[in-house]
């Protein structure tokens, strides 16, 4: 696998760059914040209603790192009451196909992965972490 050696050496720092990046997308709160602004720019109440089981403070670390690091805008209106709106950047946009393959990836192999957990469970006799039940399957029609 020659093509992918650079990938932990990346800036000669022995792969601290790319971790910290991988650190940032790969956390759960931060696709899911990514997901919820694909389609507009929503308020901090409406983002929160949005992500079951995110909590206020979670929301607010996560936000600001994204916005450290250019992923999401933060659009404050001198309104009274003051009005703040969080919208993907240009970056954060980009990050959308990546993300739905991932997801596309995840939903093409979850029976693989969980006959395989199940297969692990009766082979070592110690039960596996239980993966978070799928959501049922949207209505077509």
């Amino acid at each position: 696998m020659p093509q992918y050696e650079h990938t932990c050496m990346i800036r000669g720092d022995g792969g601290r760059t790319i971790r910290t990046v991988l650190d940032r997308i790969c956390d759960k709160w931060t696709l899911l914040i990514v997901a919820t602004l694909d389609q507009k720019r929503l308020r901090f109440t409406d983002l929160h209603r949005q992500i079951p089981g995110i909590s206020q403070r979670m929301l607010t670390l996560t936000l600001r790192n994204l916005e450290r690091d250019g992923l999401v805008s933060r659009t404050v209106y001198a309104e009274v009451p003051p009005r703040v709106e969080y919208a993907l950047t240009p970056n954060g946009r980009s990050l959308i196909p990546p993300a739905l393959a991932l997801a596309d990836w995840a939903i093409e192999h979850i029976a693989d992965i969980e006959a395989s957990r199940t297969a692990y469970e009766t082979r070592s006799g110690r039960p596996s972490r239980p993966a978070a039940p799928l959501p049922p399957a949207a209505d077509p029609g």
